[in-house]
């Protein structure tokens, strides 16, 4: 009897010795953040976390934007994963989670989060819009890179990802870009081939098949741009030369 008890008595002070390094790691943590010291809130915040098996919504979000600002990506990712999955401050911890992603490259679980947020976060709520800003941009400029690298259907994807926003400028300049992407590689070819026409006839009639498939898809992505926003001047220009082409 006398050995239980013994065992219990030293069961019971591992566990106040636990908990007093839980508050320890707290208190340093609430400091650090006071202080801005933002690489030290991540290395306490994450041991009073797990020490008290990731209870503290609170302390989980401001983990996640501390490593946001000490650029620790993958830990950002993290912590602002969980915060969603406790349902704290999720619009903000959508926006987190997706940076995060971006910063790390890891382009299809970012445009999956920021999709994800765009079902969760109503459209009235203006901090959506944010949401819908990154993703905007990313897709547009990672489009630009892949077109420049002559990645294609790489960057018509991409383009094509910002449909899923609800800004109409954003979708309008999606289609307007992926449809001068396929403008600028068709006429390219043209320009290239038309020589070839008596000369080289069966050369020219496959390289212009392939214009002609190009151009296609460019007119129907500047006609798609149209109809969100029928009077954008520059989708007009381009389909007009397009039409011209014929």
């Amino acid at each position: 009897m006398k050995k239980i008890v013994l065992l219990l008595a030293l069961c019971l002070s591992a566990g106040h010795m636990f908990a007093q390094d839980a508050d320890k790691f707290r208190e340093a943590g609430d400091a650090a953040l006071k202080a801005k010291d933002y690489a030290n809130v991540v290395t306490n915040y994450s041991k009073y976390l797990e020490a008290t098996n990731y209870q503290d919504t609170v302390r989980i979000y401001n983990c996640g934007f501390a490593a946001t600002q000490a650029k620790k990506p993958a830990e950002a990712a993290k912590f602002f994963d969980m915060a969603i999955k406790y349902k704290y401050n999720i619009d903000d911890a959508y926006l987190g989670k997706a940076m995060a992603l971006r910063n790390q490259n890891k382009a299809a679980e970012f445009t999956a989060t920021v999709e994800e947020g765009m079902k969760a976060i109503p459209e009235n709520n203006p901090k959506r819009g944010n949401l819908e800003k990154l993703l905007y941009v990313y897709c547009i400029k990672s489009g630009q890179a892949a077109q420049k690298a002559g990645k294609y259907d790489q960057a018509e994807e991409l383009f094509k990802d910002v449909l899923t926003v609800s800004n109409k400028k954003y979708k309008t300049n999606a289609l307007y870009s992926a449809g001068v992407m396929y403008y600028n590689k068709a006429a390219k070819v043209l320009q290239e081939v038309t020589p070839l026409a008596t000369s080289e006839p069966d050369k020219y009639k496959t390289a212009k098949a392939a214009a002609d498939a190009d151009m296609a898809k460019a007119k129907d992505f500047i006609q798609q741009a149209l109809a969100i926003t029928p009077g954008d001047a520059n989708s007009k220009k381009i389909l007009d030369a397009i039409n011209a082409t014929k």
